[in-house]
C-alpha cells in the first residue's frame, strides 16, 4: 500500500510550538486526532494513516518529541490537553473520534473527560488508568525509562521483543524513529507522575473501544480490563500481539477499529451543542472559559 503524505505544520499554542500533521481523507468520515506513544514521532504513524484513507487524521509531536522543540517547563496532562485542542482550533476541526495509545492513551483519556462535547468515540489502545496501573515486565519497563530505543536503532531491534512483546525484527518500525530530546523525554515521563483517571473515567460517556495486546510486556491487558469495567460505554477487545499490535497486527486490529470507529453513537441530550468548554473537576463559581 501506497502511503499519503500529511500535511506538516508548526502551530503556537501559549508558549509552545508544535509541530503537526494532517493526513489528509478521501471521505466524510469524522476527523481522527491520534496521540501517539512516549517518545514517539509523528512519522511512526503513517501505517495507520494509511488503513483509515477515508478520514482526516491529526496528529502532534509532544514537546521536545519529533519536530517540537522542548518545553521551558514540565506540564501536566491536563496542558497538554488544552495543547491538543488549541491545535484543533487552529485548524478548524470541531469533533473528532480520537484514538490514544500507550501514554498517548493516557492523554486520549484526559481530552475526552476535558474536552468531552468534541469527543464522538474514543479508541485506547496498550494503555492503563495511570499511576494505579498494574505494571508489566521490569525488564521491558527499565527499558522504557530511557529513550536510547529511538537513539540507536541497533539497540531497538536488538530489544524489540523484549520491550514490545511482539515477534519480528521491527525493521519498518525502526526507520520512522526520530530520537527525543531527553528533556522531552523526561517531562513526558514526568507527565504521567502521580496522574490518573480512575476518579474521572464514570464520566467518560462516549463509546470507547479498549483495546490490549496478549503479549505486552509493558501494559499488561489486566490494565485493559479496568479501564472497560470503569468506563460506561467501553467495549473490550484483547487482540493478538504486543504493544506495539497497532502496526504489528494490522490485519486483526484495523477491522476492529473501522468497525467501531463508522458505528454512528447513540444520541444524547445536547450532544448537538457547539459549547466547547472544557470540563474541570472542582467548581471555581465562574464561567467556564473556552480551551485557548
Amino acid at each position: 500500500m501506497s502511503e499519503r503524505q500529511p500535511r506538516y505544520r508548526e502551530i503556537r499554542v501559549g508558549s509552545h510550538l508544535l509541530r503537526t500533521a494532517v493526513w489528509e481523507g478521501t471521505g466524510a468520515q469524522t476527523p481522527l486526532l491520534f496521540f501517539n506513544g512516549i517518545g514517539a514521532n509523528i512519522e511512526l504513524i503513517a501505517p495507520l494513516a494509511d488503513e483509515l484513507s477515508d478520514r482526516d487524521i491529526i496528529a502532534l509531536d509532544a514537546p521536545g518529541v519529533g519536530g517540537s522543540p522542548a518545553a521551558a517547563f514540565p506540564y501536566r496532562p491536563w496542558q497538554f490537553a488544552r495543547m491538543a485542542a488549541g491545535v484543533l482550533d487552529e485548524l478548524g476541526y470541531d469533533q473528532v473520534d480520537v484514538l490514544g495509545v500507550s501514554w498517548g492513551g493516557a492523554m486520549a483519556q484526559q481530552f475526552a473527560f476535558q474536552f468531552g462535547k468534541r469527543v464522538r468515540h474514543l479508541v485506547l489502545a496498550a494503555t492503563s488508568a495511570g499511576m494505579f496501573m498494574v505494571p508489566g515486565k521490569p525488564k521491558a519497563l527499565m527499558k522504557l525509562a530511557h529513550p536510547r530505543r529511538y537513539m540507536d536503532s541497533d539497540y531497538m531491534m536488538k530489544h524489540f521483543e523484549t520491550l514490545y512483546g511482539d515477534e519480528g525484527d521491527g525493521a519498518d518500525h525502526s526507520k520512522r524513529l526520530r530520537a527525543p530530546s531527553m528533556r522531552g523525554y523526561f517531562y513526558q515521563l514526568l507527565a504521567g507522575l502521580g496522574w490518573t483517571s480512575l476518579p474521572f473515567l464514570p464520566f467518560i460517556k462516549q463509546p470507547t473501544l479498549v483495546l490490549a495486546g496478549k503479549n505486552d510486556q509493558i501494559v499488561p491487558v489486566v490494565n485493559a480490563r479496568i479501564l472497560a469495567q470503569c468506563i460506561p460505554n467501553a467495549r473490550l477487545e484483547i487482540v493478538s500481539g504486543g504493544h506495539l499490535f497497532l502496526v504489528s497486527r494490522p490485519d486483526e486490529v484495523m477491522p476492529l477499529i473501522r468497525d467501531f470507529l463508522d458505528k454512528e453513537p447513540a444520541r444524547r441530550p445536547f450532544a448537538n451543542s457547539s459549547f466547547k468548554g472544557e470540563r474541570r473537576f472542582r467548581g471555581t463559581g465562574k464561567k467556564v472559559h473556552p480551551a485557548v
